[in-house]
């Protein structure tokens, strides 16, 4: 029995998050159900009407009411209500019933799922969707809920188990994947931008929900082929973003053809020994001189000259000019400065090599624009910044020989530009793009479109 899940995983390693590194979640008090909101909604089967169950009913009646509108729009047909209906299950009581597709109530063990075949939604109100809320607040929730709806959507569209077991080239199951993530995430857009009659979710209580997709990455080295593969966090977040920016039918028009992964098996020994990351000093080697020549090529492309910025190493947070974290560009002597003792060595200690290689790369690119002749102060800048370390990273990617990404490296990224704001700071410390949805959303430019899209 085929069942499209938000991730084979327990509740036991959601409180050990993560394969090369812990995502932090926080527990949050922010509640995104509407003190006016109405009592009436969907029926859940099993439910000890508690109140896990209650918010993933209101969520349900919701998402359900935006189908209604949405997949009439998209798909020129009615939405079809789930036939099968929705069920809460107690794994911790060996004996709860089971719900359909399931032969005891302990399948369903940290996890949450769609069943085509029943047509039914059921998830673990024990050990799934309180951790969910207690790490990433009750915005979570609702984004793993709309996640299996989208599973639905999919079914009602004719991508099937049967259909993808014929063509398992047209329906690789990370494409479904992010296709649900991409649902979700125009769901949300209509939250946010108040036309939901239930549910209130903030900036900030979207990005701590988008630390629920990091969190059911695939593992990193997972192959993107594999049968079971959902997506790294880099992917499942740019569907979801994807999603919010561009609305239901570009969801639906998904294909392998005009979807781009960057997950990525490992290719050497070295690499899946150490996870995909170097040590905290070779990094720094590897990484500033390769900084340096690429944007050296992007301001010789642009007639202008490239001063080489030094890459300094200091004991302390740097403070040249204004606050701009564990890595600044400081204009006034065009050096690169570092800190090699405390706050960046632990963050490469705790999210991985790429979360240096990003918060440095977008010290390089403040260097970029004052080379052009550019500002480095403000919004724009900020912005600017993320974009081109995103180019940056893209075109690393992209390469054959020299130094590269490892897989789990675009993950990396996306975990300390949704946590941190250092990478969007401007030169003097200040004028950072937030919330971290919006500084996920400027790197991707840059990864997928080029310097071209930074403004250069």
């Amino acid at each position: 029995m085929r069942l499209r899940s938000i991730a084979l995983i327990l509740a036991t390693a959601l409180l050990a998050v993560g394969c090369t590194a812990e995502v932090p979640g926080r527990p949050r008090a922010v509640k995104v159900v509407k003190k006016e909101a109405s009592t009436e909604t969907i029926q859940v089967r099993g439910t000890d009407n508690g109140p896990i169950d209650k918010l993933a009913a209101t969520a349900l009646t919701d998402i359900d009411d935006f189908w209604k509108d949405s997949f009439q729009k998209t798909f020129n047909k009615s939405w079809k209500p789930l036939t099968g209906g929705y069920y809460s299950v107690d794994t911790s009581d060996s004996t709860a019933k089971p719900p359909p597709c399931t032969q005891k109530a302990a399948d369903v063990e940290g996890n949450a799922f769609y069943c085509p075949a029943a047509d039914a939604i059921a998830w673990d109100r024990s050990s799934l969707l309180p951790v969910l809320q207690d790490r990433f607040g009750e915005a979570a929730v609702v984004v793993v809920l709309a996640h299996e709806v989208g599973h639905a959507v999919q079914n009602r569209m004719g991508i099937t188990p049967e259909a993808e077991r014929r063509e398992p080239e047209k329906y690789p199951t990370i494409l479904t994947e992010a296709q649900a993530d991409c649902f979700a995430g125009s769901f949300v857009r209509n939250v946010t931008d108040g036309k939901s009659q239930r549910l209130d979710i903030g900036a900030d209580a979207l990005d701590k929900a988008l630390n629920a997709l990091i969190t059911f990455r695939d593992p990193v080295g997972t192959s993107p082929e594999d049968e079971q593969a959902h997506g790294s966090a880099f992917d499942r977040v740019a569907a979801f973003q994807d999603g919010y920016e561009q609305g239901t039918k570009f969801c639906a028009a998904m294909t392998v053809q005009n979807r781009k992964f960057t997950q990525r098996a490992f290719t050497n020994v070295r690499d899946r020994a150490n996870g995909g990351n170097l040590p905290f000093d070779e990094m720094l080697q590897s990484v500033t001189p390769d900084l340096d020549g690429y944007f050296k090529g992007l301001a010789t492309a642009a007639g202008k000259n490239w001063p080489s910025p030094r890459a300094e190493a200091t004991q302390t947070e740097p403070d040249c000019s204004g606050d701009q974290g564990p890595v600044a560009y400081c204009p006034s002597d065009k050096t690169i400065k570092i800190d090699t003792k405390d706050e960046l060595p632990g963050l490469h200690k705790t999210y991985g090599d790429y979360a240096t290689g990003t918060l440095i790369a977008t010290r390089y690119a403040m260097a970029e624009l004052a080379a052009l002749g550019k500002p480095t102060e403000g919004e724009d800048a900020s912005a600017a910044a993320l974009c081109l370390a995103g180019a940056y990273t893209g075109a690393v990617f992209q390469r054959q020989d020299g130094f590269g990404l490892s897989p789990g490296d675009f993950d990396e990224a996306v975990t300390v530009l949704l946590l941190f704001d250092y990478a969007a700071r401007d030169s003097k410390g200040g004028d950072a793009v937030d919330p971290g949805f919006q500084r996920v959303a400027k790197f991707r430019e840059g990864v997928f479109e080029g310097p071209k899209r930074c403004g250069l």
